[in-house]
């Protein structure tokens, strides 16, 4: 864990994990400007995640931290979470946005694939949100997982990914049904906003933009937008998952 200067412990505290770039660092930066302390949970990413603490504390000293974790190394999570309480105080978010994702052709699949995309995008969020309960009950706080629209229509090829993303969406309505009235569970389901990182055709991405009801990709500052409305002005909202697809779910 990096150190920073002395920090507010007023100041609200969120854990993103796989926040050390793309989606999760988007959304670290923009619930940052909103206020927040920003826990910056990486796996192998420590030089962006570095960065990344770098620069929020650049805007307000002692206000980001990282965190190295492997999330598929279940028994550690809840010392993850003990550290995340111990830099700051508190823990008032709790936001699921590490994911592997990657093609998983039936005929091909294997148990290994199934434990990491099942690890990364179901597994790791149940125990987080295990571990973290007892602290986000005494803040009122929020847990925030990213879905996909693809939990519930699937992505060619990609059956075990899009199981997973199903499963966290059943999770987070029953997550939000037992944890309430003091934490709210949510959920943000984004649709084109980055390709994968090892790239995508060309031709596939220009023929799921034209089934785009607005024409277009997203960003990663969508989600984060997005997340900052849960944030900060959702307060009686709980149990829902926020499509943010420019239409893409409504126009397969």
């Amino acid at each position: 864990m990096t150190a920073a200067a002395a920090h507010d412990p007023g100041q609200p505290t969120v854990l993103i994990t796989g926040a050390a770039k793309r989606v999760g660092a988007a959304i670290a930066r923009q619930l940052h400007a909103a206020g927040a302390n920003i826990l910056i949970h990486y796996r192998q990413s420590a030089a962006d995640a570095d960065c990344l603490a770098a620069a929020l504390n650049v805007v307000r000293p002692g206000s980001a931290l990282t965190l190295a974790g492997d999330l598929l190394a279940t028994a550690t999570l809840p010392d993850l979470v003990q550290r995340a309480v111990a830099a700051f105080g508190r823990l008032d978010v709790l936001i699921n946005n590490a994911s592997s994702f990657y093609p998983t052709p039936l005929g091909t699949i294997t148990e290994a694939q199934w434990d990491d995309l099942f690890g990364t995008n179901l597994k790791a969020p149940l125990f987080l949100a295990q571990a973290s309960a007892p602290h986000l009950k005494a803040t009122r706080g929020l847990i925030l997982n990213l879905v996909d629209i693809h939990s519930q229509r699937p992505l060619p090829d990609h059956s075990v990914y899009c199981t997973a993303k199903a499963g966290l969406a059943m999770l987070t309505r029953a997550l939000a049904r037992e944890l309430g009235p003091e934490i709210r569970v949510n959920g943000i389901a984004p649709g084109p906003v980055l390709w994968p990182e090892g790239g995508m055709d060309n031709d596939l991405q220009a023929k799921i933009i034209s089934r785009t009801a607005l024409r277009r990709s997203g960003s990663p500052e969508d989600i984060a937008k997005a997340a900052l409305f849960f944030f900060k002005d959702a307060p009686y909202v709980t149990g829902q998952i926020l499509a943010v697809d420019g239409g893409r779910s409504i126009g397969w």
